[in-house]
């Protein structure tokens, strides 16, 4: 089955691509569409011309929220551990010509209570996904990973070429899932785009973070600080310039700008890769809190409490290769992503 690419290179605002097979516009399936960053890639993706009707939402809606994806889109339930319901998918809509895959579970310190549930939703659930794309000839997908796939870094920036040595169940079922998809490239051809998100965070389109539980540390202090309560740190006691973990927040935004251009590089290319996401700027959790009490006016409550188990002490990430090849750099810095966090929480 061939399909043919048509592509306007211009600025990122123009930046939307049309697949045609058999005078029919192709479809892209989104997995975990109606999550935090799914739903922002969404909205991105319709902004920069993608019609509403080639976007197909597949969700179960355990930690996604319908009122966070666009109105008059095609949404269907379903969960990937399911092989029918994901099965289903394919059958019904033939026109699915690349997938970008987000569903999957992600926080850290539940991974470390709870192993067994993410290697089942994270690797069985992705399989289920590459055996239907497989049977149905569908040979692009775009996978977010995370950069927990690198476990403590031994160099930093982290670039590509880090080892990838996961310290939690998290990071090890997405390095599982990246190793998969390459021998699901050699074996059956199956091109993807691995993209290596540093900490995802901030507000755009009108949503924002809307976790539950909520775990992402600048949404809890911001919420801490409209409520006046207290917040507990885990761990004062690393080897950062100030004791508190320090990360690279790269606002989600430019998340979403990135997916686009891995669709556009699997088009352009037919080859597979893997980028880092990052801005290449450490944050540290007290540097977030005085941040924040500067764009909020108030000063917030901390108490200090033990390390979580499994995290790391610095991560930050080299991302000249995404600049490089596909053209993205992240756009927005750390006082955009807490105004524009902080302004959406005012508003829920």
């Amino acid at each position: 089955m061939k399909f043919v690419l048509y592509l306007k290179r211009t600025k990122i605002k123009s930046l939307c691509f049309w697949i045609k097979s058999k005078m029919e516009k192709g479809k892209i399936l989104i997995t975990g569409g109606a999550g935090y960053i799914g739903s922002h890639t969404i909205h991105y993706l319709i902004t920069q011309g993608i019609n509403k009707e080639d976007i197909l939402i597949f969700d179960n809606l355990e930690r996604g929220n319908l009122d966070l994806i666009p109105k008059d889109i095609i949404f269907i339930k379903g969960d990937l551990k399911n092989k029918i319901e994901i099965e289903d998918v394919f059958n019904n809509f033939p026109e699915i010509v690349a997938v970008i895959h987000f569903a999957a579970y992600a926080y850290v310190g539940e991974s470390m209570e709870f192993p067994k549930k993410y290697f089942e939703n994270n690797i069985v659930g992705g399989l289920n996904l590459l055996n239907s794309m497989k049977e149905h000839d569908v040979k692009k997908i775009v996978f977010s990973s995370t950069c927990a796939t690198y476990g403590d870094p031994l160099k930093l920036p982290i670039d590509e070429n880090h080892v990838q040595k996961p310290t939690n169940p998290y990071g090890e079922s997405k390095l599982i899932f990246e190793k998969m998809l390459k021998w699901y490239d050699k074996i059956y051809g199956i091109k993807s785009v691995i993209l290596r998100y540093f900490n995802a965070c901030g507000a755009s389109f009108g949503i924002g973070e809307k976790h539950n539980p909520e775990t992402h540390i600048i949404p809890l202090i911001i919420r801490a600080t409209i409520k006046d309560e207290n917040i507990n740190i885990f761990g004062n006691d690393y080897d950062t310039p100030d004791g508190t973990c320090l990360r690279d927040y790269v606002h989600v935004f430019d998340l979403a700008k990135a997916h686009l251009k891995a669709l556009t590089y699997l088009f352009e290319n037919d080859s597979s890769n893997q980028f880092n996401l990052g801005t290449g700027k450490g944050t540290s959790i007290l540097e977030l809190i005085n941040l924040i009490n500067k764009v909020t006016g108030k000063k917030i409550n901390i108490t200090f409490i033990g390390r979580r188990e499994g995290d790391p002490a610095i991560l930050f990430a080299n991302s000249e290769k995404a600049k490089n090849i596909l053209g993205w750099v992240a756009e927005k810095n750390i006082n955009d992503i807490i105004f524009d966090a902080y302004n959406w929480e005012i508003k829920i």
